[in-house]
């Protein structure tokens, strides 16, 4: 009985004589316990009648058939009632709820080893069209890797689902009845995707009309205008978009549902936050249109960046946090202004570290040797909007290249009040070009230009570039208007006619580069090491500073003076060298 150790201590320690053996686990029911004694009792063993506390062995001491207890122990101690976790008639699970290792432990430990379930849902994946090839094959020029399937297929998994991969089906629409009578067989929901639009190649609607029942073809919806839903013997179908972007969306907006309606799922309410817009966005109206965005923490609220509207990205959604919906009457929402954003998580996961500015490849070196920023987040939208966004403390780190024509000093004029500015490295933007059109860069003579620093040696680049900035048989491959090579391109522009291509808005130097080796593009100004990785005869253009903007706030955060570490550690600085960058 606890009462018998209520005065006991190290120096007077209650003594009870002991009531039999020790009592074992699974021995069955013991004898109770005879009143001012005291008896042994494994881990798990039933207390005997009579038993109010138990006391921990290294606790007491033993003395012939005598116990000595060192410690009093307070009634309840050192056990639990039959009963307290869980009693006979309460309810262990719930129709459904997912089964994870809490439930079938809970299941397993009352003695239950088998319950009805509701098996996952085979949902049948295809991917359609002549130009998708699977991931892992080499592409030849118009082909395309699927993503869709793999997209998709873990989209299905991760709501419980067990996808069925049936392949990629050119357009060929015998081929595709065939794989359409295996999903129709085999699977409980079919995904399409492709070919749902209203073109010659645009085979999938047609062929699962004249099987199926096509209940509807086209949402007032951007990105995924084109959905096709349709059903065969009760079950559902769906031809998603055969953009990723646009796949990804229509899938969580009407497939999801229904596949956790096929699983016995409860339906599910996505978390939204409330954030601001940094950049105004357009939309057309009679549509609902979703826009991704990325998140960043300010001091007074969250910032939604807008990660463009390309529904072929898969990189974007990659890297979004979420997205707002823009109505159907909306043409645009203003910057600043505040929406509601549907994560596409659970919850909103802060990052080691957020960097907001100028594009840079030298800046992937400097985080792959930095340990605590291995979780970074990285909007590569351009100076002038990493300036702002160090200035509302949006960010850790804002990377900036931006001349001060009056002095010729790179970035220090920039800084804002309540930032101070760290140095990075050097680099060089170079005029690249396709090999095709090498006779319209030819040498020309130097002039002074107005995109030249004062001590630059690329003047005779500067003299070609002008000289090609008014050959409108030439077109250009432009960057994003808060770049700062955007900027040095208007002042190489001066007041002339803009160029075509002047208008596209590539948001890095490797878009730049990529747009120029597959011919999209004539030339334009990238960074010299991008440029030559990608093959492109180059010239060089301006040496610059490569600086990055701290604010004040954040500067004594880890993973910010873990950057900085890292980017004065010798081998860091060797990288850089090796890759084309002067620390």
């Amino acid at each position: 009985d606890a009462a018998d150790t209520f005065r006991a201590s190290e120096a007077a320690p209650a003594r009870l004589p002991l009531d039999g053996p020790p009592i074992a686990a699974g021995a069955g029911r013991p004898a109770p316990l005879a009143p001012g004694h005291a008896r042994g009792i494994a881990t798990g063993a039933p207390l005997p009648r009579g038993a109010t506390a138990v006391v921990a062995v290294e606790d007491t001491d033993l003395v012939g058939d005598v116990v000595e207890i060192r410690r009093a122990a307070p009634p309840g101690a050192g056990f639990s009632h039959a009963g307290s976790d869980v009693a006979l008639g309460e309810v262990l699970v719930r129709v459904g709820q997912r089964l994870t290792a809490r439930e079938t432990g809970t299941l397993a430990a009352c003695g239950v080893a088998e319950v009805e379930c509701v098996p996952p849902a085979r949902v049948a994946l295809l991917s359609t069209g002549d130009e998708i090839v699977p991931p892992g094959r080499p592409l030849r020029l118009g082909e395309v890797h699927d993503a869709n399937a793999t997209l998709l297929g873990d989209a299905v998994r991760e709501l419980g689902g067990e996808p069925l991969w049936l392949g990629v089906v050119g357009d060929d629409e015998a081929a595709l009845a065939r794989a359409l009578e295996r999903a129709r067989a085999e699977a409980d929901l079919t995904l399409l995707s492709g070919g749902t639009s209203k073109g010659a190649g645009d085979l999938c609607y047609r062929a699962l009309a004249r099987v199926a029942e096509i209940r509807v073809h086209g949402v007032g919806l951007k990105p995924g205008k084109p959905l096709c839903l349709a059903a065969w013997d009760r079950k559902p179908v769906a031809v998603l978009p055969g953009f990723p972007t646009s796949a990804i969306f229509t899938f969580h907006a009407f497939v999801a549902p229904v596949l956790r309606r096929l699983m016995g799922l409860t339906p599910e309410e996505p978390t939204r936050v409330r954030a601001r817009v940094t950049d105004a966005q357009a939309s057309e109206a009679g549509r609902r249109e979703f826009c991704l965005v990325t998140l960043a923490e300010a001091p007074d609220g969250l910032l939604a960046y807008p990660l463009g509207k390309g529904s072929g990205s898969v990189t974007t959604f990659a890297r979004a946090d979420g997205f707002f919906a823009i109505g159907e009457a909306v043409e645009q929402v203003q910057a600043g202004e505040e929406v509601d954003v549907t994560l596409l998580g659970r919850a909103l996961e802060p990052a080691d570290l957020v960097v907001i500015g100028s594009h840079c490849t030298g800046l992937d070196v400097v985080l792959a040797h930095t340990p605590l920023a291995r979780g970074a987040k990285v909007l590569a939208v351009g100076s002038l909007a990493g300036v702002r966004a160090a200035a509302r403390g949006a960010c850790d780190l804002a990377p900036i290249h931006l001349l001060d024509a009056p002095s010729g000093r790179w970035n220090a004029a920039f800084a804002p009040p309540g930032t101070r500015l760290e140095p990075g490295y050097g680099r060089v933007q170079a005029l690249a070009w396709r090999p095709e059109v090498g006779e319209a860069f030819a040498d020309a003579a130097p002039s002074a230009g107005a995109g030249t620093a004062p001590d630059d040696p690329g003047a005779a680049t500067q003299a070609i570039l002008e000289r090609a900035l008014g050959d409108r048989r030439l077109r250009l491959a432009n960057r994003n208007p808060a770049a700062g090579t955007r900027l040095l391109l208007e002042r190489a522009l001066g007041g002339r006619t803009p160029p075509p291509g002047w208008e596209t808005a590539y948001r890095s130097h490797t878009a730049v580069a990529a747009a120029i080796a597959q011919g999209r593009a004539d030339y334009g100004v990238c960074l010299l090491p991008v440029a030559r990785a990608h093959g492109l005869p180059a010239r060089p253009w301006v040496e610059e500073r490569y600086d990055f903007l701290v604010p004040e706030a954040r500067a004594a955060r880890p993973a910010v003076r873990a950057f900085f570490a890292a980017l004065a550690a010798p081998e860091v600085r060797a990288a850089l060298r090796a890759e084309g960058y002067a620390p």
